[in-house]
């Protein structure tokens, strides 16, 4: 059973939650890829198990195998809680030095995190059952990352799941319906499948076309570092594993750790990278060289458009807000304060209200903590604007510390809009030319409901 490009009905009970017939909101069919440009030598599928008992046939077991061994890279959670399927997979990275991964298996429904020794086996289990399923090789260390995302504290249904594999084998397929599929095997909360991918071409081989795809999922418990959140990326671009991490780490910093849906930090939190290298071209031998350089940007990008999907998801939300800090003294304090903002209740609950409510923006950036500089926040050269994102010219709400006169049906026509820019200027003088950008969405009375009964 496929996810499905139907639309909501009125009698559906919660406009913006996930449906239990797999049908994807109209609001949000615009953010589902129709057509894909995948990496050569990866094959994915998605298969119905029934982790949850209620779903009796949505997928939740993926499956993301590559036909050539990969070099490989993950950033994880950092929650002391970690789940079993964070503590293997990192131990299997660590074994292997980073090479000769060659599959991905994620459940959805069960997050198998907080589940003691019997959790651990479990995770073991999962990857031994699909290492069985590759051509055999002289290493017996396993070569399979593992993902869980779901309730926290159950055990896993262990026997439905290894039993299953086999099947998830027999449809590996490279096709943008397969990919789209698997994107959804991967989904709790989640309102539709979250997949992109891009071609592009690196400096020293310009003449190879290079392909690089993602899927996530994450629409709620979202706030660095990281959150409810799995990510899977994959290229064919040659890049070992000592390249690999640096690159992976940078761009999380700036993509999937620069989001916030209610500041909360999960137990499974994965985003993980393989690069099979069957595209050709020389290897990227150096994060720092003019191809890593040039690589760094395409998964910078990539990884931003990828995490502001789980944004434009989040649980109940009605807006997309990219908070942008400027004129800071280090990247590290803009960071800090565009992440305040973004995890403040009363900011969140304004924009819903579409209250063009400032003073609860400037009370967040005052109360930062942590901030390396004691001048960073100055409130007489601070500035606060709200940027439609239609062109239209901005709406300031204070200036070099002093409160506008709001044009209060002009703020109520930007609120109204989906998407929004809150701009936070800290004042231009000597070293002050840093910025960061933290995107977020508002409370609804939504957000409530679906967690309120989350385990329903």
């Amino acid at each position: 059973m496929a996810w499905r490009n139907t639309p909501f009905t009125s009698k559906q009970i919660r406009y913006y939650s996930a449906p239990v017939n797999g049908a994807i909101p109209a609001a949000k069919q615009k953010y589902v890829a129709t057509s894909g440009s995948y990496p050569k030598g990866f094959l994915v599928s998605g298969v119905h198990v029934g982790v949850k008992p209620a779903n009796k046939y949505l997928p939740d077991l993926a499956i993301l195998s590559s036909e050539k061994p990969c070099s490989a890279a993950a950033v994880f959670t950092r929650n002391k809680f970690q789940a079993a399927p964070v503590t293997v997979s990192r131990e299997t990275l660590q074994k292997r030095s980073g090479e000769g991964i060659r599959a991905i298996i994620i459940n959805s429904g069960c997050a198998n995190a907080v589940t003691g020794k019997g959790g651990l086996e479990d995770a073991a289990s999962m990857a031994k059952a699909v290492d069985e399923q590759l051509p055999p090789t002289l290493d017996p260390s396993s070569s399979t990352l593992v993902m869980s995302t779901g309730v926290i504290g159950q055990r896993l249904p262990i026997q439905k799941i290894v039993s299953a594999i086999p099947k998830a084998f027999e449809n590996l397929n490279n096709t943008h319906q397969s990919w789209l599929m698997t994107a959804g095997a991967i989904c709790t909360t989640d309102t539709f499948p979250k997949l992109l991918s891009m071609t592009f071409t690196l400096p020293s081989s310009p003449g190879v076309n290079y392909s690089l795809a993602g899927m996530t999922k994450g629409a709620g418990m979202i706030h660095p570092n990281m959150a409810t959140l799995l990510g899977i990326l994959c290229t064919d671009a040659p890049i070992p594993a000592s390249t690999l991490q640096p690159l992976l780490t940078s761009a999380v910093e700036r993509s999937f750790n620069a989001i916030s849906i209610d500041g909360d930090t999960s137990t499974n939190d994965t985003v993980a990278l393989l690069a099979n290298g069957e595209a050709g071209g020389k290897p990227i031998i150096s994060h720092t060289s003019e191809d890593g350089i040039a690589m760094q940007k395409v998964l910078t990008s990539f990884a931003q458009q990828l995490s502001q999907l789980i944004v434009r998801d989040g649980e109940g939300a009605t807006k997309f807000v990219c908070i942008r800090v400027i004129n800071s003294p280090s990247f590290d304090d803009a960071r800090l304060i565009a992440s305040t903002i973004a995890r403040s209740p009363l900011v969140k609950t304004a924009l819903y209200g579409k209250d063009a409510n400032w003073g609860r923006i400037i009370c967040a950036i005052g109360y930062t903590q942590g901030l390396s500089h004691k001048d960073t926040v100055r409130p007489e050269r601070a500035s606060v604007s709200f940027v439609p994102q239609d062109g239209t010219e901005a709406l300031k709400l204070l200036v070099n510390g002093e409160p506008e006169s709001v044009d209060e049906t002009r703020a109520a026509q930007i609120l109204a809009e989906e998407d929004l820019e809150i701009l936070i200027d800290l004042g231009k003088g000597e070293y002050r030319g840093h910025e960061a950008s933290y995107w977020t969405c508002d409370f609804s009375h939504e957000y409530v409901t679906i967690n309120a009964d989350y385990r329903t």
